[in-house]
């Protein structure tokens, strides 16, 4: 089959390099690699609207006084000057027209009379390139191309004389690259048999991969992607779980794996443990290793070779099967190691149906899955597509995932191979809000942490099961004629009680509803607690509690809220009146809002108050209480919209009435929960 082109039409490709550091192309090679036929050839094919191409040489003999020759015969300090001199107004020209520069230049120059080489390449040098191609041509090729340029007469040359120099240039410019953010691919001129791609060929299509992809597009992308999943594959999943794949959905690392089957296994390591650590850069450089390791159809191989050795936990195997038999649930596996190995291990597994994975591992892939990628995309499941999310990981690099997600689970695995930066990580993140849990897999490792900060979970066990997969809707929960509704609507309607009796049997209804009810549309969480006999329980509480804020609005939903607050205790209570006195400090460390009144007529009330909170926060979950609503409020208008269209909206309500509440008098609720109807 034909190999893949790089193709990434659905999102929008810039026509310019954006304002900023300019992105230049070093194209290197030793003398005689073909650098200067390349460039030429470069120059034909992609043209001059988004490049700009330099023969350094060239740069030189028109930058220095005298020329060429002029520099030539300069000492070495000059000819850094000169040399930094043409880089700078490359640099500038680059900078100014927002092309990409594409500059032919050497490393090292090294008769083979000397026992080594000049490096001629500087710290301007070093600073402004962006990428480094290194034109890897076959040192019987390049004494060939050096005999026959006859415009550029070079001293004799042996074949191990080029190899060494060829490999320390390489060596060199490797390490040099990664100290200066810099990335870097070797490209080998020669077709091989099973890929038939002229060197022209694969350098164009790297030059507009570099022309467009930066760390923002780079996000931008992957939300592409992932909105592109929920349209074609999951639908409108009211619920979705979010799993990273390596160290979490089995106990393997893919790229390990994968790097040892080459004989290199110290690569990712090498990298990521290096300068750029995990950064974007360092995560781009890992997709050009893999190209230069491999062809398409190598590495096709080599990811079967290594999903074969991949073993799932059993239990996560599960929790997917299980979440595959009901629609309203949808599975994303977001892996920073290779998406082709995890789509391999999921359809051995008969789960590549039911789960998506994105991620990387090729430039064909678009994507490089990086730590703030992975938060990016479940903040955009909760606050753009609306939906519950649930997100499992293991590592540093799945925390921001982690602190985006409604709920965080953390995958603990064995202790000899599990990430040893997450103690600290992890501990600073739940210093900072963090509410997660966590599962042992297997059941026989140690937890990290103290469980009492990070509880332990069993995935398989029915609450669980139960709390991931229950329906998010229907959002409009009313106790209508149940027998406990009966009995604490009845003081409500009863027209003698007024003041602190009435305030009292609101009060009721407000921590009825709230344990009732709200533990059902929130979620309920387990924490370890004191028993009074000395040894230590399980509790319960709600879900993300210290991070919930009850708002009574002003005055009828006060005595519901402070029922509320009695259900859940380590919540927070404002009051407000209007939308614009709720203080944004206590919105934005909120992860649920509860809006609590006596009576919604019309809703419109409610709604400036749901507004409002949406303009600022998206992903906040919303819950309105109620005792009494009246039932058109939830049928038409723009209440009834919110509800329909808000996922992260929900409406509890004791009762519902077909009465127009007028709201005056002696049938105002707040006139007779305050005794002020004579003051009306």
């Amino acid at each position: 089959m034909p190999p893949r082109q790089l193709d990434h039409s659905t999102a929008s490709e810039p026509q310019a390099v954006p304002r900023g550091k300019p992105i230049i192309v070093g194209l290197y090679g030793i003398p005689g690699s073909g650098k200067s036929t390349l460039l030429k050839q470069l120059e034909q094919e992609l043209g001059h609207e988004a490049f700009a191409f330099y023969d350094g040489s060239q740069v030189i003999d028109g930058t220095v006084p005298g020329g060429l020759k002029a520099f030539q015969a300069m000492g070495k300090q000059d000819q850094d000057h000169w040399r930094q001199r043409a880089i700078s107004t490359i640099g500038k020209n680059c900078e100014d027209s927002r092309k990409v520069g594409v500059v032919a230049g050497h490393y090292i120059l090294w008769s083979e009379k000397e026992a080594a080489g000049e490096i001629v390449c500087t710290q301007k040098d070093l600073a402004s390139y962006t990428h480094i191609l290194y034109l890897e041509t076959r040192p019987e090729v390049v004494i060939g191309q050096r005999l026959g340029d006859l415009d550029k007469p070079r001293e004799s040359a042996t074949v191990n004389h080029l190899r060494r120099w060829q490999q320390q240039e390489k060596d060199q410019l490797r390490q040099l690259c990664r100290e200066h953010d810099i990335l870097f691919l070797p490209v080998s001129p020669h077709p091989t048999r099973v890929e038939k791609l002229s060197i022209l060929t694969k350098v164009s299509m790297l030059l507009r991969d570099f022309q467009y992809h930066s760390e923002k597009y780079n996000t931008e992308y992957a939300e592409t992607k992932l909105d592109e999943v929920l349209g074609a594959s999951l639908g409108r999943p009211e619920t979705v779980l979010v799993l990273d794949a390596d160290k979490t959905l089995a106990a393997e690392d893919t790229g390990t794996l994968f790097w040892q089957m080459v004989s290199a296994e110290q690569t990712l390591r090498t990298l990521f443990g290096g300068p750029l650590r995990y950064s974007y850069t360092a995560f781009r450089q890992a997709t050009l290793l893999y190209e230069e390791i491999a062809n398409e159809w190598e590495y096709e191989g080599l990811c079967q070779a290594v999903a074969a050795k991949v073993t799932l936990h059993p239990e996560l195997v599960s929790l997917l099967q299980k979440a595959a038999d009901v629609k309203h649930v949808g599975v994303i596996v977001l892996t920073s190691g290779l998406r082709r190995v995890w789509e391999m291990v999921l359809k051995t597994a008969n789960l590549s149906r039911n789960v998506t994975v994105i991620g990387g591992g090729r430039l064909v892939d678009g994507i490089v899955m990086t730590r703030a990628v992975k938060g990016a995309l479940v903040s955009r499941l909760r606050e753009h597509h609306q939906m519950h999310v649930w997100a499992f990981g293991d590592s540093p690099l799945d925390l921001d995932m982690l602190k985006a997600a409604d709920q965080a689970i953390v995958v603990v695995g064995d202790e000899q191979t599990r990430s040893q930066s997450m103690e600290t990580e992890l501990t600073t993140a739940i210093n900072n809000g963090l509410e997660a849990r966590q599962v042992l897999l297997p059941s026989t490792v140690s937890p990290r942490l103290d469980i009492t900060k990070i509880p332990l979970v069993n995935v398989t066990e029915k609450d669980f099961l139960e709390s991931v997969l229950r329906r998010r809707s229907p959002r409009v929960l009313i106790a209508g004629d149940r027998t406990s509704a009966k009995l604490l609507m009845t003081p409500t309607r009863n027209a003698d009680l007024a003041g602190p009796a009435l305030r009292t049997a609101h009060r009721q209804i407000g921590w009825y509803l709230a344990a009732e009810f709200l533990t059902d549309v929130i979620g309920l969480e387990k924490y370890t607690m004191p028993h009074v006999l000395g040894h230590s329980v399980t509790g319960y509480r709600l879900a993300h509690e210290r991070q919930t804020l009850i708002i009574a609005l002003m005055r009828g939903g006060e005595p519901m809220a402070m029922g509320v607050n009695d259900a859940f205790p380590s919540a927070s209570l404002a009051h407000a009146k209007h939308p614009d006195e709720m203080k944004p400090q206590n919105l934005h460390r909120s992860r649920t809002v509860i809006l609590v009144d006596s009576v919604i007529n019309t809703g419109k009330s409610v709604v400036e108050f749901v507004r409002h909170i949406r303009e600022q926060y998206p992903s906040i979950v919303i819950v309105v209480i109620a005792n009494v609503v009246q039932d058109q409020s939830i049928l038409h208008g723009q209440l009834a919209q919110i509800l329909d269209k808000d996922t992260k909206i929900n409406l509890v309500a004791l009762r519902l009435s077909k009465t127009k509440f007028t709201g005056s008098g002696s049938t105002d609720t707040g006139n007779r929960l305050f005794n002020t109807t004579h003051l009306d």
